[in-house]
């Protein structure tokens, strides 16, 4: 038989090279792990995420020379008269001595609360929580509790880590036992996993090479393991059950996997070519974090296509029929078809009109919450309300406002910054701490109570006459980002839009198919961000996912979860276009040719969501709010797309476009012809049985 497109022809060699095929993925794994170990993973700094006035800001400090600060705790104290708040302070400041070193109690404007800080001469602060615990103990009355950055990042830490370790301990399982479910055989369902997990090692590899060009932050591995698991499943999922499905049809071994190839594998490297191009989206954001995900996530789906593509073809050749050994009585069986989604279609295609604008109106109500989205920068809020810490940070801010994240003034002038303009900033800036000034008295910090938007309408420029003078902090900084951000998005949306849009148009030659999966797969982000804003925004099941309502999606969220999304979406719309479009070359009428692509990959896309759903509902557990946001708004946006719109929206609007579908203009025609349809010497086909290891 005539062997087409690049996917069976590396299943094929991969096939007559098993050794070779199986050899070479471990070694590069092993090879690739080696070398990362060695060389280390370059981190982002501060300065590298740093943008606008903000980020320019950082990076004069950072080149200033001033030394390093110690870590700064704050210790508050709330309810009781003001003598027990002042009895407690000296409690707390002897109980520190040693420890750290206190500065003076402050109290608040309202006379309500008191704070001491200390500084610690390193970033362990266990003695000091354990200090002021006891200092609770003795003043039961009181309210005493520490926070600041080096309790904050003990307590993220520490939940972070045992949150990715449950993680970890169930992912993997539970990815199992789904394949385990839908394969029916032991040696089926654990190829994928051990596919995936092997890719998502070699990715983590390749990013320590990739930091030298592009350093990376460490939410990385996390989002690499979200996405390396889900893709990396799927694809192999998509491979072995296409093959499985032709064997039991009749065709010997080499057809069967060459088949799988030209159509499965064919759509897993436009699948993973389509969502490696969304990733590069991120690139347009020109923010170290975006530009980091963006690395990672594009070397762990092209190493999980890579293996998919390479590996998988040798092992199901080296298997044979043993692939479905170890079968699981009452789960094996001898096709694929979803029966429960075979009905679903039938309604759809028997009234399509309706099924469509049922399912169009169910997507737009859970979308319309988006019309309300409101983004915000994350905070110490964003962890669990139910931590000390945590509690204890929300109060600090709530009656120290200016303490906890004061504006910055940075001011630089070669020939000194100390002079009668920095005395005079004291009044004119509300200093809210000690001004810094660098060892060579170029570079001046000047800490301020006033308002951001007070800062820059133009007053510094006369407070400092011919000195650079720019304004950083929390607040400068998230307003900077937000800014960057909102300047990316029209481009960072073009581009991925764009090339999904070529993407489609050139592997199906159809307008109507590549307009038709941008709208459904928009719609499916649409109605992903409006799960995310009833949940988090709105506060909806705050209880069940452990966390505080704060009015707003963190604000990096939206935009990678567009692009993600849009990359997830497109793997099954690829996948079952590309079975529609097989009965479609084979002649088949388009109502036909729908309801057999469909139901043909039922199965196996409920299964693949399944796994999808699973491994992203999980990220919920993870104590930070971005992390669950992430989580729920991938599984909801997963659950949506297998459900809804390929099941009752796609095929409906398939029907009513008819031979609409496969439209297009002539002066597209030159495009280049790419067959969906097997070869068609296939033969004679014996009764469906199941089969038996070899």
């Amino acid at each position: 038989m005539e062997i087409k497109g690049l996917a069976a022809r590396a299943a094929v060699w991969s096939a007559r090279h098993r050794a070779a095929a199986i050899l070479g993925w471990l070694a590069f794994v092993i090879a690739i792990t080696v070398v990362s170990g060695q060389i280390g993973t370059l981190k982002t700094t501060d300065t590298d995420r740093g943008h606008g006035d903000s980020g320019r800001a950082d990076r004069i400090v950072a080149e200033a020379g001033f030394p390093v600060d110690p870590a700064t705790e704050m210790v508050l104290i709330q309810k009781g008269t003001p003598a027990d708040r002042a009895t407690a302070a000296e409690d707390v400041a002897r109980s520190l001595t040693g420890i750290g070193t206190p500065a003076p109690p402050i109290v608040s404007p309202d006379r309500q609360s008191t704070l001491v800080t200390f500084t610690l001469p390193g970033d362990d602060p266990k003695a000091a929580l354990a200090a002021t615990a006891a200092v609770q103990q003795r003043h039961p009355d009181l309210y005493i509790a520490e926070s600041g950055p080096a309790s904050a990042d003990l307590l993220i830490n520490e939940k972070l880590v045992d949150g990715l370790t449950t993680l970890g301990m169930l992912s993997i399982p539970l990815a199992l036992g789904i394949l385990l479910v839908a394969f029916g055989a032991v040696v089926a369902a654990l190829l994928p996993v051990a596919l995936a997990v092997t890719a998502i090692v070699a990715a983590a590899g390749l990013l320590a090479v990739a930091s030298r060009a592009v350093p990376t932050v460490d939410a990385t591995l996390h989002v690499m393991l979200l996405l390396g698991l889900a893709v990396g499943v799927d694809y192999c999922l998509f491979y072995i059950r296409r093959e499985r499905d032709e064997r039991r049809a009749g065709a010997d071994p080499h057809r069967a996997l060459v088949i799988a190839a030209q159509t499965s594998g064919r759509s897993v490297w436009i699948s993973g070519l389509t969502v490696i191009m969304a990733m590069a989206g991120m690139f347009l954001t020109r923010d170290a974090t975006f530009n980091s995900f963006a690395t990672g996530t594009i070397l762990v789906v092209a190493t999980a296509v890579l293996g998919s593509l390479t590996v998988l073809p040798a092992l199901l050749s080296a298997l044979g029929d043993r692939v479905d050994a170890i079968k699981i009585p009452g789960l094996y069986r001898h096709d694929s078809k979803g029966r429960v989604w075979s009905a679903v279609v039938r309604v759809a295609l028997a009234r399509p009109l309706i099924s469509a604008a049922l399912a169009t109106a169910a997507l737009v109500v859970i979308a319309l919450p988006v019309f309300d989205l409101r983004t915000k920068a994350e905070g110490i809020e964003d962890l669990s309300p139910e931590l000390p810490v945590v509690a204890a940070g929300v109060a600090v801010r709530d009656a120290f406002p200016a303490r906890v994240a004061p504006a910055e003034v940075v001011v630089k002038d070669d020939s000194g910054v100390r002079g009668p303009a920095l005395d005079a900033a004291a009044t004119q800036l509300a200093v809210a701490g000690d001004i810094e000034v660098n060892p060579a008295g170029t570079v001046a910090i000047i800490p301020s109570g006033l308002r951001l938007t007070d800062l820059r309408d133009g007053r510094l420029a006369a407070l400092f006459p011919g000195a650079t003078v720019l304004v950083t902090g929390e607040a400068a900084q998230d307003g900077d980002f937000n800014h960057q951000l909102e300047a990316s998005v029209p481009w960072v949306f073009g581009f991925v839009l764009g090339l999904a849009f070529l993407l489609l148009l050139v592997s199906f030659r159809s307008v109507a198919i590549a307009v038709t999966g941008l709208v459904l797969n928009v719609l499916s982000v649409a109605a992903a961000y409006g799960m995310l804003v009833f949940v988090f925004q709105y506060g909806h099941f705050a209880g069940l996912l452990d966390f505080a309502p704060a009015g707003g999606i963190t604000n990096w969220l939206p935009l990678f979860l567009f692009i993600t999304l849009f990359g997830l979406s497109m793997d099954y719309h690829v996948f079952v276009l590309s079975r529609i479009r097989e009965g479609h070359d084979r002649g088949l009428p388009t109502r036909r040719a729908v309801a057999e692509g469909i139901t043909g990959t039922a199965g196996v896309i409920t299964s693949a969501a399944a796994v999808m759903v699973v491994i992203f509902a999980l990220f919920a557990t993870l104590p930070i709010i971005s992390m669950k946001q992430v989580g729920i708004g991938l599984a909801a946006a997963v659950l949506l797309d297998a459900t809804i719109v390929r099941a009752v929206l796609l095929p409906a609007v398939m029907v009513l476009l008819g031979r609409a579908n496969w439209w297009l203009p002539r002066w597209l025609r030159w495009l280049p012809e790419t067959s969906h349809e097997v070869a068609p010497d296939e033969p004679a086909k014996p009764p469906e049985k199941a089969l038996e290891p070899a």
